[in-house]
């Protein structure tokens, strides 16, 4: 894996666990107060704020395990990236999702760090990617 590439995914990683902390908590206030004006009820609004956070711990992991992956990689140690390739696929396929069913661009704020994470983790060739644990 080049270091450009291994440089990518930790700066993936970081993006990741810092989005986390933005999704959970500016992210849930300003969909708090929106619902709160709608008047919806309580335990809607308790349902879903137990899935926002959910979304933003499984951030933070996902995160965690693209620095560690990555992070292990830049010190030459051989690990597999199948891992952040998952996380990338993951992401490309949520964003690309939401953002057909709603038409709104903002959903690129998952396409383009998962693109990146894919660059990212992509096996180089078939004998590193066997050797690596994809095959």
């Amino acid at each position: 894996m080049t270091r450009l590439r291994t440089v990518l995914g930790l700066i993936v990683g970081a993006i990741l666990v810092l989005s986390s902390a933005a999704h959970s908590f500016l992210g849930w206030k300003a969909l708090q107060a929106r619902l709160v004006t709608a008047q919806a009820p309580a335990d809607l609004i308790q349902g879903l704020a137990i899935g926002w956070h959910f979304a933003g711990a499984a951030m933070l992991a996902f995160g965690i395990i693209i620095l560690t992956i990555f992070a292990q990689r830049l010190r030459g140690e051989e690990v597999s990236s199948l891992p952040a390739l998952i996380i990338a696929i993951l992401y490309i396929i949520s964003g690309v999702w939401a953002m057909l069913v709603t038409g709104n661009p903002f959903f690129f704020i998952f396409i383009v760090p998962g693109l990146i994470l894919a660059l990212a983790a992509w096996p180089e060739s078939h004998g590193r990617a066997r050797k690596a644990g994809y095959s």
